[in-house]
């Protein structure tokens, strides 16, 4: 029986991650603000082929605000050729994608005529533009600032990304404008849209075919509205009576009555619509070896602790021998996914679509689960009656109780003594002890130990 599908897309006010872009020319110092920015963070998040020349994207946060921050090269908009013009029209994909430009120049060396043809195409652009004035540690404002003021983008900020001078300031400012007109989605308005699930994948595995294919092509109805890729266009579909929402990932635009991929694929986007779902589902090509690519997206929904579904696509018509070697590759490059479901599909032919959309509703049942704390207090003491952890010199870790730390990602929070002796396989064995007592596929689960104290560990 057909599924049931209705869907409107529309543009939602929605309060996605915001996105700072670090532009300025070479050795102004901007990898050394992008690490202190990201610095809690693992600095590096998604470091692409192909793209790492020129851009490096982390993860930030200030208080409850987070947000994504993108490293450029060093920026000679007027090379024509060569590495100079690829890093220019890089930067400028970056620009076009952020919310704040924060346009970093060197207080040591004063004006240079690059910042100038940099600041001349900054004001075109439309964008918030932040002047900073680095490596201003130790020197008067009225002097690090004066030479500045003729780029004509208003006060320059100081700072000292090295010591971290002046840097919360500037970055709080930043994002002030960032977040400004964009209201938080209320609790009703995200549970009447349902499950949110953002595609990802590389170009071309067929992201745009399987949004038509869950949509229904004949039932859509599209507005495409004037806008930038800052806002996400949400798409409301219903299917076996079920509410969902897809998140744009691909740059999907409307096209007659079908939704087309534009073939620029946007690292940003994709890294913001993982954060923004509920589900992922990230889109492979059967017909493709796997690539780094594919990899790192994976990492990032891992490390972001979304529930994945993993959709191997244009499954249809291949030889069994490339099937073989195919399962036999994902296996192998994609380990760490062990987690989740993968279903082998033709989005094309509608084929598995109905397997893949139940476990997407399963591995949110998982990412959303409640885990009582006497239920997980006795199977932690099964795991641990079933296996002991071993012995670190004379101390063996003791495990005495668990309980729910949160949920989406499940977290999982052991009390104890002697905790950090646990070591990395124990703490897998506990992990899959756990997702097969509670049923916990389709998401990352996170595991924490708190070691209890003795308040007379230090008396005589």
């Amino acid at each position: 029986m057909r599924a049931h599908r209705r869907c409107v897309s529309r543009r939602r006010h929605h309060q996605m991650k915001p996105v700072i872009a670090l532009v300025g020319r070479p050795n102004v110092g901007k990898s050394t603000l992008f690490n202190r920015l990201t610095r809690s963070r693992d600095a590096l998040v998604a470091d692409l082929p192909g793209l790492t020349r020129d851009r490096h994207y982390g993860e930030g946060r200030v208080g409850a605000r987070p947000y994504l921050v993108v490293d450029t090269g060093g920026f000679e908009p007027v090379a024509k050729d060569g590495i100079l013009h690829e890093m220019a029209r890089q930067t400028r994909q970056a620009v076009e994608e952020a919310d704040v430009v924060v346009f970093i120049v060197d207080g040591r060396n004063g004006l240079a005529p690059q910042d100038k043809s940099i600041a001349d195409y900054l004001r075109k652009t439309g964008r918030p533009i932040f002047l900073v004035v680095n490596k201003a540690e130790g020197m008067k404002y009225t002097a690090v600032a004066s030479d500045f003021y003729e780029l004509g983008l208003g006060d320059p900020r100081a700072i000292s990304a090295a010591h971290g001078d002046g840097v919360t300031d500037m970055i709080n400012e930043a994002l002030e404008v960032a977040y400004a007109g964009q209201p938080e989605e209320s609790e009703e308005d995200a549970a009447a849209r349902g499950i949110k699930i953002a595609i990802v994948g590389r170009p071309n595995v067929g992201k745009s075919t399987l949004v038509n294919t869950l949509i229904g092509e004949d039932r859509v109805i599209a507005f495409d509205m004037p806008g930038t890729t800052r806002d996400s266009i949400y798409v409301d579909f219903e299917r076996n009576g079920k509410q969902y929402t897809l998140i744009d990932t691909a740059g999907l635009r409307r096209r007659g009555k079908v939704f087309e991929a534009i073939e620029k694929f946007s690292v940003v986007k994709t890294l913001q619509s993982i954060s923004d779902a509920n589900v992922v589902i990230l889109l492979l090509d059967a017909q493709q070896d796997i690539s780094d690519q594919d990899a790192h997206i994976a990492g990032f929904v891992v490390e972001q602790g979304r529930a994945l579904v993993v959709g191997v696509n244009k499954w249809d018509g291949l030889d069994p021998h490339v099937r073989e070697r195919t399962k036999a590759d994902l296996a192998r490059k994609l380990k760490f996914l062990e987690f989740a479901k993968f279903h082998f599909i033709s989005a094309a032919e509608k084929t598995g679509i109905g397997a893949l959309m139940r476990s997407v509703d399963d591995a949110y049942a998982a990412a959303m689960k409640k885990l009582p704390t006497p239920k997980l207090t006795r199977a932690l003491i099964d795991a641990v009656e079933f296996q002991q952890p071993r012995r670190r010199g004379p101390v063996r870790p003791k495990l005495r109780y668990a309980h729910q730390g949160g949920q989406n990602p499940p977290i999982i929070v052991i009390h104890g003594n002697a905790l950090d002796a646990v070591t990395e396989t124990y703490k897998r064995y506990l992990e899959n002890r756990f997702r097969e007592t509670f049923s916990l596929t389709g998401t990352p689960l996170r595991i924490e130990f708190r070691s209890s104290t003795n308040p007379y560990a230090d008396k005589d």
